[in-house]
């Protein structure tokens, strides 16, 4: 039985969870790079997640950091889920932007994780700044275990 590197089980993790992440799918984003404790998702504005002053909505923003950070936190293989977030705007997001979250691993120790997100636009511009903090299930994979 071969074990599997740590960037392969990110990988696998992230296979998974996109197989059934609805969410994600339904809004397009992608998860375009993977690592463990890191991830990249991407999502460009639509007409539909503008508000009323023509601007993203502050939750399309957030749900875009909080699918990267869920990803950088289940690259370990065990279900890992968000336990609390804060978000801070920066600047507006447009119709047609690119929006890149990139979540990066702060700590992680026993079941608790602390993530720092950061949304930019296709101009390098910050949208916005998360920190996020998850909680691991123990012994609860994310992609069941490979086979010979």
């Amino acid at each position: 039985m071969s074990t599997l590197t740590p960037q392969q089980t990110a990988e696998r993790a992230r296979d998974a969870m996109w197989a059934q992440d609805a969410t994600g799918q339904a809004l397009g984003i992608a998860i375009t790079a993977i690592a463990p404790g890191r991830a990249t998702a991407t999502m460009t504005v639509r007409p539909d997640m503008l508000n009323g002053f023509a601007i993203c909505h502050g939750g399309f923003i957030t749900t875009l950091a909080d699918t990267a950070m869920a990803f950088a936190s289940n690259s370990y293989n065990e279900v890992t889920v968000a336990s609390g977030l804060e978000i801070n705007f920066l600047d507006s997001a447009k119709l047609n932007d690119l929006l890149t979250a990139e979540a990066e691993e702060v700590s992680r120790g026993g079941r608790l994780g602390l993530y720092d997100v950061t949304v930019r636009n296709e101009a390098g511009v910050q949208i916005a700044v998360m920190r996020g903090r998850t909680y691991t299930l123990k012994g609860k994979p994310v992609a069941a275990p490979s086979q010979p």
